[in-house]
């Protein structure tokens, strides 16, 4: 049921996605997911729930900010619904859509936390050095065109992920604190 929801919400958003087509692609009664998750927002909010689980995986505090970033592209471009889970929520945020949201306000203490440590520089605004870093990383799902495009290739291309991935390091490495 959980895989057919994710599919029917990464493609219609939480407002498009309906419980009967849920339930027909995932070949069982709609009666069942009123039973086991309580009907729509307690299934989406079971894939908020699963989605947090699967970043805590590779969101790894101890690692560098270069591999943390690279690696939330590498699930994105491996399995891209999560992002379009995150990119129908904007889009529908002006419309009075009702987004169940497991996580009320975004968690910058792991961007604080590097820039205590100086692996990235204090002065930049970790509200803004977070959405820059979202938008790095979910710019190949959301506009697929764009990549094949400017790159000649396909995001889901091993080559592209490569070239990049290494770009993103580049980057991060350069949000160091000047002189480190």
């Amino acid at each position: 049921m959980l895989a057919a929801a994710y599919d029917e919400f990464a493609e219609k958003g939480y407002a498009g996605a309906r419980v009967h087509e849920i339930a027909a692609r995932a070949g069982v009664n709609k009666q069942l997911i009123n039973y086991y998750f309580g009907g729509k927002e307690g299934l989406y909010r079971a894939l908020q729930r699963s989605w947090l689980e699967q970043e805590a995986t590779f969101n790894d505090p101890n690692l560098p900010s270069t591999d943390v970033i690279t690696r939330y592209l590498h699930e994105g471009l491996k399995d891209p619904r999560g992002t379009r889970l995150m990119m129908w929520r904007g889009l529908t945020d002006h419309c009075g859509v009702d987004t169940p949201d497991e996580e009320p306000e975004q968690d910058l203490s792991g961007i604080t936390a590097r820039q205590e440590t100086g692996e990235l520089d204090p002065a930049l605004d970790p509200g803004c050095l977070l959405l820059m870093m979202i938008g790095a990383v979910s710019a190949p799902v959301v506009m697929p065109d764009l990549v094949r495009k400017v790159f000649g290739m396909d995001p889901t291309d091993p080559a592209f992920e490569a070239r990049y991935a290494e770009h993103l390091r580049s980057m991060m490495t350069r949000m160091a604190p000047p002189g480190r």
